[in-house]
């Protein structure tokens, strides 16, 4: 009879509701299926949805909106930029190859993904026609203590020998606008505060060489990218261009661009690895189960409809689909495959079973391993982690739509015979091989060896929740981001002060008051240096102060002068009004310190204060107590809050942990009464061993880690679930195995990830999976028709 009249014919082994709806349910998911499809095709070829920014892993602090702000402006400020570096002993060979490397940026093929941006060239003109009219009020610390303190006619004596002088220093301006020599003195500490060291070439002179400094930026978001090596091979094709035109070369490139692009392409990789490695463990182990194309093309099909629609869904509620949850969710093979295979392992075992009867037969434990499970993953969106949610979602939706495609699809498709083949035979029968806790002493014993082997392992486990940990980076562009930040003297923006006022006059003036102690710091060699942006704009007071000191004093050295001179020497009008921030920030001019400058964040006037700390061991801390007593003055240190929140959050899902482990029981205790200690007591000894084993292999215990074990208890926990509803069922045993195997090995490939989260994962789901899959049948029941016999014999 062909097999789709057969399933209409067993239709009434289900009950009449049922019976009535099930073909159009089956309907109705292949016309969502459909709709779905048509939906995200058109969204994918609009643009691409995925997005590589690994900022979107970590927390977002609920209680402090302000810094997250700040944080994200200033991310934001830099998220485009790639530096480049050029340098050699020469300078005119620096020059060449600069000139080289700029001209095949232009020419090449992929020359739209950097285009030039933030040339330095005529900076210094511009800067200092702004500036000419406000000279007078453009003081350094020092000279406003000469000014204040030093004798009229040292003065005097200063100002002529900068007008007669023979080899003075290079003049900025007519001597009469500034005879104390003044400006260039100012600016010679600004580019010493900048950590420029500008040679008459105009090249960077750093570590005994000349460096061409070039910038460039990505026309889009950094963070859009498709999993393909562009930025990498652009720069290293001009980086030949470059060695072309000038030897002995050393270049340095740098920006969140290029990490962006390596995350992405690490992730691509991972993605195939993982994912095509898991289907294939998959597709493998079903084959030597049933040695049938059919139970491999429709588990294989379960699968890639759970994917699409988790990615659909994804997409539909978040807009993007980060790249790490694609990485994750190809890890959900492992796991959704479960439901085809039971249905497979099931035919096989009764192939004379109505299709119908045996779906009927399976749907309650079906359904419990799927709430279980989809508890557990549910638990990774407690978490406050962008990331994470999709994660969680992707993951639900993902095992929801395998599952449905199942139960909808598999009695109408699923026609032919299963044939009993030597490796499900053989792998059945292990059951019956596997020793059995037959006694509650045997129980208590095995508890309690389990418990005390935890117990060594877990005594030197380490906890470790500093968000360092988590970068993935490779370690080449890692140390070619710290060297040209050391020659570029490029403050970390992970520690910063934050400065607010009530408009720009305010929190000038407040900076003003934090720098004085930085310089403090500076002069003490206990930091190395800072930028701020009222060392390139004084408050409107301080500028008021200093135009009226340098009046006062200047005036008084021109008289003297000229009574020597025997002219008179007027002293030329400066601006009447203060240099104002807006004026500034819209020119040319404040691009060495705009990042600076955030404008209204909150309803006040904000700026950040970087600082180099020099690598001091203690320089944190000094740099935190700098701001004490400060009106509007914060110390940040984004590093330490992020690694304080993943603690309170690793101690918080530990805690939700132990709230779902109580959950689980109940409902299992709702299905199975006294029996549900079978069930759940294998997946908490697992878990047990996994923190143990983390102990004895030297790895840290991360937010990641207890994520995992959520993981474990929602997996973990069906296969005593199978074993309970199937006792005695070698059948049964066969499908726990089998999807046991292939969720161990999708989850080992993950801890191969290079992403330090996903590696925390993997290897605590190697762990816990198979520690869970030996222990299941160590605790499930004698049989009803064993028992009886027992009790007969006996």
């Amino acid at each position: 009879m062909p097999a789709r009249r057969t399933a209409l014919t067993d239709l009434h082994l289900l009950s009449p509701r049922m019976r009535r709806a099930w073909p159009w349910l089956a309907a109705g998911w292949l016309a969502i299926l459909l709709v779905l499809g048509v939906q995200q095709w058109s969204l994918w070829s609009q643009q691409s949805r995925i997005d590589t920014d690994i900022l979107a892993l970590l927390p977002q602090d609920a209680h402090d909106r302000l810094l997250s702000d700040v944080t994200r402006r200033i991310a934001d400020g830099s998220a485009r930029q790639v530096v480049v570096l050029v340098g050699s002993a020469d300078s005119a060979a620096a020059q060449r190859a600069g000139a080289a490397f700029a001209a095949s940026m232009t020419r090449d093929a992929d020359a739209g993904l950097l285009q030039p941006s933030g040339s330095m060239e005529g900076w210094f003109d511009q800067a200092r026609a702004l500036y000419a009219p406000y000279r007078d009020r453009l003081l350094t610390p020092e000279q406003r203590a000469q000014l204040q303190h030093a004798a009229a006619d040292d003065l005097g004596q200063q100002a002529l020998a900068s007008l007669y002088g023979p080899m003075g220093a290079p003049r900025l301006t007519d001597w009469r606008q500034d005879p104390l020599q003044l400006w260039p003195q100012w600016w010679q500490q600004q580019a010493r505060a900048s950590g420029l060291r500008l040679g008459e070439d105009g090249l960077l002179q750093a570590d005994g060489k000349h460096w061409a400094v070039l910038q460039y930026d990505t026309p889009g978001s950094a963070f859009q990218l498709d999993g393909e090596r562009h930025l990498g091979g652009l720069l290293e094709r001009a980086a030949q261009a470059a060695n072309a035109a000038a030897p002995d070369l050393e270049i340095l490139h740098a920006g969140v661009p290029l990490h962006a692009e390596a995350a992405a392409v690490q992730a691509n990789q991972e993605i195939n690895t993982i994912g095509w490695g898991s289907l294939a463990a998959v597709l493998l182990l079903v084959w030597l189960a049933f040695r049938s194309l059919r139970p491999i093309l429709l588990v294989a099909a379960s699968l890639l409809v759970g994917c699409g629609v988790a990615l659909a869904v994804t997409v539909l509620v978040f807009g993007k689909v980060h790249v790490l949850t694609l990485v994750f969710g190809a890890s959900l093979v492992g796991v959704a495959e479960d439901y085809g295979i039971h249905w497979f392992a099931s035919r096989q075992a009764a192939p004379k079973e109505s299709r119908w009867a045996l779906l009927h037969h399976l749907l309650p434990g079906l359904w419990l391993a799927l709430l279980t499970s989809a508890l557990a993953y549910l638990a990774l969106g407690l978490a406050p982690f962008p990331g994470l949610r999709q994660m969680a979602l992707f993951s639900v939706v993902g095992l929801a739509a395998a599952f449905l495609t199942v139960i909808f699809w598999f009695p109408w498709l699923d026609g032919g015979r299963v044939r009993q083949t030597r490796f499900a035979g053989w792998l059945g029968d292990t059951l019956e091989r596997w020793p059995r806790l037959r006694s509650r002493r045997a129980v208590a014993v095995f508890v309690l060896a389990t418990l005390l082997l935890s117990a060594a392992g877990m005594w030197t486990l380490r906890t470790n929740d500093d968000l360092r940990g988590l970068q993935s980076s490779p370690p080449a562009l890692m140390a070619e981001q710290i060297r040209l930040s050391q020659l570029l003297g490029m403050p970390s923006p992970a520690q910063f002060y934050l400065v607010q006022g009530a408009g720009a006059d305010q929190v000038l003036q407040r900076e003003e008051a934090l720098t004085a102690r930085l310089r403090a710091l500076e002069q003490q060699q206990r930091i190395a240096g800072y930028r701020a942006t009222s060392d390139w704009l004084p408050s409107p007071a301080r500028q008021r102060e200093d135009a009226a000191l340098t009046a006062r004093v200047e005036a008084k050295v021109l008289a003297d002068v000229a009574s020597v001179v025997g002219e008179p020497l007027p002293r030329p009008a400066f601006a009447a009004a203060p240099l104002q921030a807006a004026d500034l920030l819209d020119s040319p001019a404040s691009q060495p310190f705009r990042h600076l400058w955030l404008g209204e964040v909150g309803g006040l006037a904000t700026t950040v204060v970087m600082v180099d700390d020099g690598g001091h061991a203690d320089a944190l801390a000094v740099l935190e107590g700098a701001a004490d007593g400060l009106e509007g003055v914060r110390w940040v240190d984004r590093t330490a809050d992020f690694s304080q929140l993943l603690g309170h959050y690793r101690k918080l899902m530990s805690g939700l942990l132990l709230v779902g482990v109580a959950l689980i029981l109940a409902a299992l205790w709702w299905r199975y009464g006294r029996q549900a200690w079978r069930v759940i007591t294998p997946t908490l000894l697992a878990g047990a061993l996994t923190l143990g084993l983390l102990g004895l292999f030297g790895q840290p215990l991360q937010l990641f880690n207890v994520l995992a074990l959520m993981l474990l208890m929602g997996m973990g926990i069906d296969y005593g679930i199978f074993l309970l509803e199937h006792q005695g069922d070698p059948s049964a045993w066969l499908a726990v195995c089998v999807g046991a195997a292939s969720t161990w090995l999708s989850f080992g490939l993950l801890g191969l990830s290079a992403t330090p989260a996903l590696r925390a994962f993997g290897l605590t789901l190697l762990f816990g999976i198979g520690l869970v899959w030996i222990i299941s049948p160590l605790f499930r029941p004698v049989p009803v028709r064993q028992a009886h016999l027992a009790d007969t014999t006996s």
